[in-house]
């Protein structure tokens, strides 16, 4: 989702790649948006969950890890034409611009209130956080930057072992930089902030793109790059099978046995994004790798489909969002319902509202279907001109 140079010279995997976590994601919002539990009950609570609707939750865990890490792998090829400090200050802006995007017209789009009394800081607010840190530490060896992020990485989860200050200055400071869970800050009586993204967990993720992203330079051998893309994708993948199965580190929320044997594997599964554990991010990132390196070479219909949507990623964001947002009232209005002021981030909403997920499902097929129109003319216009702020949308 991170603002992108024009459409010149673009690597065809990662924006396929890309469009499927898009794709992916849409879902994901639908089922925010229109499933008749989307706001007011967790899919992956083993208590009350179906298998399809955890999957339905589950397969969109890998958007927000692939999102960061392929930004950070945009990053280092942004600056393949750059020298450090022009780098820096490149992903300090961009940084700047995604965190004010998340506060204004994000955060806008889901309550529409001007007063913003409620500020949610989600995705975009991670990753524009995490290009500046990224954007201080270019000028920095690749290794020095390999070996930050693979502490961050492997080894954040060692605050769970951890007493850590449960209030004051302290505690603020953990929370939006470690331990964000959807934790409220207050800042007065009538405003307050949600964060939701914990800042140096998804930074180690980026700067693990970042490093990744040197197998894309030029002259760098393609069989090779596939074969570290696939061995790193399967490591990472059987180290979050060892670790998940030992039980001891890793996440925070163990798995155990449940009802059933199709419950106890959702359990197995149902990992820690907020903030994202080295399992959570093993378990997606893991497999993302896997994909990348196989569909480096793929072009049939699929994969132009997805290119589309991977090629324009920011506009795709803010676009399908607020579509998505105009076709929640208007059929909560269709519906016969009244939308009413609510103390939730979602501040216009119907509590009788909703539908099963195979409505959630077609409603996700149409949003495709429209928008696929638009990302085409945009990625389009983007390749065939230059102006200035074509690189922040």
């Amino acid at each position: 989702m991170e603002p992108s140079e024009p459409l010149k010279h673009r690597i065809q995997s990662i924006d396929v790649l890309r469009g499927i976590i898009m794709l992916i994601m849409t879902l994901d919002h639908c089922r925010d948006f229109f499933h008749f539990q989307g706001s007011q009950y967790s899919p992956t609570n083993m208590a009350t969950t179906t298998v399809l609707l955890f999957f339905t939750r589950w397969i969109t865990h890998f958007c927000a890890p692939v999102f960061v890490f392929l930004s950070g792998v945009s990053a280092y090829l942004a600056g393949l034409k750059r020298s450090k400090s022009e780098l820096s200050i490149f992903l300090i802006k961009r940084g700047l611009w995604l965190m004010l995007m998340d506060i204004i017209v994000i955060n806008f789009m889901f309550s529409f209130n001007p007063l913003y009394n409620t500020v949610i800081l989600e995705v975009l607010w991670a990753i524009g956080c995490s290009m500046i840190i990224l954007g201080l530490l270019v000028r920095a060896p690749l290794v020095v930057i390999g070996v930050i992020g693979s502490i961050i990485f492997f080894g954040h989860n060692v605050l769970d072992y951890m007493q850590l200050p449960q209030s004051g200055p302290g505690h603020v400071l953990l929370t939006v930089f470690f331990t964000a869970t959807g934790t409220v800050l207050p800042i007065n009586s009538n405003h307050l902030i949600l964060d939701g993204y914990a800042i140096i967990p998804w930074t180690g993720v980026m700067l693990m793109g970042y490093v990744f992203g040197s197998f894309y330079q030029s002259g760098f051998d393609a069989k090779r790059r596939k074969k570290i893309l696939l061995v790193a994708g399967v490591l990472l993948t059987l180290l979050f099978i060892f670790l998940r199965v030992v039980n001891i580190y890793g996440d925070p929320a163990p798995w155990s046995a449940q009802r059933n044997t199709a419950h106890t594997l959702l359990s197995f599964l149902n990992t820690s994004k907020y903030p994202p554990s080295l399992l959570f991010l093993g378990m997606t990132l893991g497999p993302a790798l896997i994909l990348l390196s196989l569909i480096e070479r793929v072009q049939n219909k699929l994969s132009a489909i997805c290119l589309v949507y991977g090629n324009v990623p920011f506009f795709y964001f803010v676009l399908h969002l607020y579509f998505l947002r105009a076709i929640n009232i208007a059929l909560i209005f269709a519906s016969g319902l009244n939308l009413k002021t609510s103390s939730s981030p979602f501040v216009f909403q119907a509590p009788a509202f909703g539908f099963p997920l195979w409505v959630v499902y077609l409603i996700w097929l149409f949003v495709l279907i429209v928008l696929y129109f638009p990302c085409k003319w945009y990625a389009n216009y983007k390749r065939s001109h230059q102006q200035w702020w074509l690189a922040y949308l």
